[in-house]
């Protein structure tokens, strides 16, 4: 535990850009991480937290602030409320999929459609990440945090994270700030116990090509989720430059109903089903015993991305000319580092797509990973 010689970021992200960091710190355990955070703190100097690194843009300049590491892992299995059903307590530092595989190896259903996610636990709320339609929030029961400042920790349910579609309140969005400053140092997971489950949600049918209703086993899907991430280069592979990125380096856009109707029939889209709980309150002083009908909401649509980026003419492969940045020649989502690739590069090519885009569909795709000195 303590300060290490600081390492240049390109060595400790999947992307490949970065300079090493004025300061570096690394925590093996939670008290480790507690400690070393104050000690920043009480310097009020920048920082950020780094786990896997696998979504996460940082720019070519040299952080002026200190890089903290965190290393600490462990899962831990603990009783569910709920009948039928385990929870897991793993360490913010913890590799996501390693998460996955061991729920899946004990036959603990709602995580396996994430498989194959690189990055590591404690990252996994802050951006509520998913896949085929399944996503953290719906199995998340809890994290243990710090907030900026605080002592001691505290344990806080997942509704206090305004989880949303790739957000929640810890995340730094491009060009704004968290909501709130905090680290998380654990989570807990609610799984159901079975060995197989019924696959009912629409993407991940299709990414698994069922058409019947019967049960599958879990180690079944896994298999099938990790065999198509890598047939898309999202699987990290060091001899395979196609995973040198983040992943999905754009968010697929969410939009009005109206708005998908102007799109081209064909791009695919899915439903994002809005709230139909909400709560109606009547004065019981002008309650007369008739309850008015809810107001029909319209959902919003989720769009694909790369559809979009694909249809503005913009291949898989493509590069701008003298560039070693490139759209991975496997999925139109995926910006990669073929090698040496500098983060004004990618940033090059980001831009570009983004406004050829706009240009074609009136849509500007956001995007999804933390952007660290970094400006589109």
């Amino acid at each position: 535990m303590g300060e290490i010689q600081p390492i240049p970021l390109s060595a400790l992200t999947t992307l490949h850009t970065g300079a090493a960091p004025e300061r570096m710190l690394e925590a093996s355990t939670t008290a480790e991480l507690i400690e070393v955070l104050h000690d920043v703190w009480s310097r009020g100097e920048e920082w950020f937290v780094l786990g896997g690194g696998s979504n996460l843009f940082v720019g070519d300049a040299p952080f002026d602030g200190t890089v903290i590491r965190v290393l600490t892992t462990g899962i831990e299995e603990l009783p569910s409320p709920h009948p039928g059903r385990i929870r897991l307590r793993a360490q913010a530092g913890h590799g996501w999929d390693d998460l996955v595989a061991h729920a899946v190896s004990r036959g603990y259903a709602g995580l396996e459609a994430m498989s194959g996610i690189p990055g590591t636990v404690g990252a996994a709320p802050v951006q509520n990440i998913g896949a085929y339609g399944q996503e953290i929030q719906e199995t998340l029961v809890e994290v243990e945090l710090i907030d900026e400042h605080d002592d001691e920790p505290r344990t806080i349910p997942a509704s206090e994270l305004s989880l949303g579609f790739r957000t929640s309140v810890l995340k730094h969005h491009y060009g704004s700030q968290p909501e709130r400053r905090a680290v998380i140092l654990s989570i807990t997971v609610d799984l159901l116990i079975g060995d197989e489950r019924v696959v009912r949600g629409e993407q991940l049918r299709r990414a698994l090509g069922l058409t019947g209703d019967d049960a599958v086993p879990l180690t079944w899907v896994r298999e099938r989720i990790l065999a198509t991430r890598a047939s898309k280069g999202m699987l990290l592979d060091e001899h395979d430059p196609d995973t040198h990125g983040v992943g999905s380096f754009f968010q697929n856009a969410i939009v009005p109903e109206a708005v998908a109707r102007a799109l081209p029939p064909e791009c695919p889209r899915w439903p994002v089903a809005p709230d139909l709980d909400t709560v109606t309150v009547i004065p019981l002083a002008s309650y007369d015993g008739w309850v008015p009908p809810a107001k029909p909401v319209a959902s919003d649509v989720k769009v694909s991305a790369a559809w979009l980026i694909e249809h503005a003419g913009i291949g898989k492969g493509f590069k701008l000319p003298r560039s070693r940045a490139s759209v991975s020649t496997k999925h139109a989502l995926a910006l990669t580092n073929r090698g040496g690739a500098t983060a004004a590069e990618v940033s090059e090519l980001a831009r570009f797509i983004q406004s050829r885009v706009h240009a074609e569909f009136g849509l500007v795709l956001q995007p999804e990973p933390v952007l660290v000195g970094v400006e589109l």
